[in-house]
């Protein structure tokens, strides 16, 4: 008898990371953080939102960068809040972990002075609700500088896992992979100013076999995964990492998604 696939979460809910696993592959999305994080300009002392945490490794450089400040860390995976406290243990007092879902009004005690985010927005299905909570959390003039996945991200990776989907639900994918026009539109109508988004590629090779379906595994095709009987999902993964375009030397075809901008003062 056919495995029954388990309950989906509700459409857009948070899902609950393998923690440990994402913090030990996401060496690419790590290194694009870090160039992220060169775009906020502090002066040391500032209380900045990382809107995504994931496992703490890009919210461990922004506490280097605010010897006098204070993060709040929001994430909306248990399994990540808690790698990101092991990694984050030495800066125990200028470190707040909050579990939230970014779908929903954000609960914090007080405005922040700054939000970062990396890699987390494309998994929020309503972008003008999302921006709207963001800026509720912002104070007047503080900064929001992000990156996420945008149009035509893992495009081929999309592709793959339709061709390989075993379900039929009518299911479209997880992501929500936004231009940086709409998205400037959305900021825009949220309250933000002097906006600047642009789109830009980020191909990332892979070796292929074992590390390569780990990586999809683990990053990028968990949503699909929970929705899957356990007995399929490993040759759910397989059949995705053998339809890439050349599966002998993967190469992703990541989109990242750019935005600075500020919130208004009225």
């Amino acid at each position: 008898m056919r495995q029954q696939p388990p309950a989906p979460l509700a459409a857009g809910a948070p899902r609950d990371w393998d923690g440990a696993a994402y913090d030990r592959v996401a060496d690419a999305h790590a290194r694009w953080g870090a160039v992220v994080l060169d775009r906020l300009r502090l002066a040391g002392d500032e209380r900045v939102l990382d809107a995504g945490c994931g496992s703490g490794r890009v919210t461990e450089q922004l506490l280097a960068r605010l010897p006098r400040g204070h993060v709040v860390a929001l994430d909306g995976s248990p399994a990540m809040l808690a790698e990101a406290g092991r990694r984050l243990t030495g800066f125990n007092g200028r470190v707040t972990f909050v579990e939230a879902d970014l779908r929903r009004p954000l609960p914090l005690e007080e405005p922040v002075d700054a939000i970062l985010s990396t890699a987390t927005f494309h998994w929020i299905a309503d972008h003008a609700a999302l921006f709207r909570h963001l800026a509720a959390a912002l104070r007047p003039g503080g900064q929001l500088v992000a990156q996420w996945g945008g149009a035509g991200c893992v495009a081929t990776v999309e592709a793959a896992a339709r061709a390989a989907w075993p379900l039929d639900d009518g299911w479209t994918g997880p992501w929500t992979f936004a231009t940086a026009e709409e998205t400037a539109r959305r900021l825009e109508a949220a309250g933000f100013v002097e906006v600047r988004c642009w789109l830009h590629d980020e191909p990332t090779p892979l070796t292929p076999g074992e590390p390569l379906e780990t990586f999809l595994r683990t990053v990028i095709l968990g949503a699909h995964l929970e929705r899957l009987p356990e007995g399929e999902r490993a040759s759910f993964v397989k059949a995705v990492a053998a339809g890439l375009p050349n599966p002998a030397r993967p190469v992703l075809d990541y989109v990242r998604l750019n935005v600075v901008a500020r919130r208004g003062r009225r």
